[in-house]
């Protein structure tokens, strides 16, 4: 027998996701197809994940990220920001909370505008540089590479991106693929494309790729905060650095918008 499910959609900077309010705890996270279908822009509701807000004992909610392949994925930044404004939506908080993600605690706030700034994990040690870029961890796998100046808008990120994902390297891990070109006059907004694994494809927008994109940048001269321009909006990161190549105190901050909400039979 088929059932209802009420969902709310959010997008941040263009990366959009089905939202529930699983606070019953009632949504079965093993089923991955059903995870698939509601992502499924053709034949569900379409998004780039779905996130379920439940009930936490130590936080005041938890956030549960699904790839649109239907598994559970690890942290996403754009998808923490929405989810924040959605426990903001419900009374789940107010305009500070402290919740639980896949990566761990997060502090985040939100302000009247909407702007939703999420504290991001401590990012500890060196970052590995290699032929293919600087890799490095923002709560999700992520490789940073630094583009030639004006060839951005014309790179086929999928099948760069796909490329690489998929190499002897990243194929059993695999890994999100981020590329940058450095702004012609600073002060001006880094230009970001990223290929996520998990969508697998370029999305609009990536919350922890931008993270990791500004931290590789402060290799290039970038001070924080640093404010970095996607395919589908401005964000901005800042964070401390330290003189072992750790950055501390990282936040990333954008708009989190309730696009709609409705139900569908499951």
């Amino acid at each position: 027998m088929n059932t209802m499910l009420h969902f709310h959609k959010y997008q941040g900077t263009g990366n959009d996701f089905v939202m529930v309010d699983d606070r019953a705890h009632t949504f079965d996270e093993h089923n991955h197809q059903l995870v698939r279908f509601l992502c499924d822009r053709r034949r569900g509701i379409g998004a780039d994940g779905l996130i379920l807000l439940r009930l936490h004992p130590q936080y005041d909610f938890e956030m549960v990220y699904f790839n649109a392949d239907g598994y559970l994925g690890s942290m996403c930044g754009n998808g923490g920001r929405c989810t924040v404004a959605f426990a903001h939506q419900l009374g789940v908080m107010q305009q500070q909370t402290k919740f639980m993600a896949a990566d761990g605690p997060h502090e985040a706030s939100i302000e009247a505008d909407g702007t939703v700034h999420l504290r991001m994990q401590d990012v500890l040690g060196q970052q590995e540089v290699d032929e293919y870029g600087i890799f490095l961890n923002t709560g999700s796998p992520h490789l940073v590479r630094f583009q030639p100046m004006s060839t951005l808008a014309e790179l086929n990120v999928f099948a760069e991106g796909r490329a690489i994902r998929y190499n002897d390297r990243f194929r059993e891990k695999g890994t999100n693929i981020n590329f940058v070109e450095a702004p012609a006059v600073p002060g001006q907004p880094w230009q970001v494309r990223t290929y996520e694994r998990g969508v697998e494809d370029e999305t609009l927008s990536c919350g922890t790729g931008v993270t990791a994109v500004a931290l590789a940048a402060s290799r290039r001269g970038a001070v924080s905060p640093v404010h970095l321009r996607t395919p589908g909006g401005d964000l901005r990161v800042s964070f401390d650095s330290k003189p072992d190549g750790s950055f501390t105190n990282v936040f990333l901050s954008g708009p989190a918008t309730r696009v709609f909400e409705g139900t569908i039979e499951v």
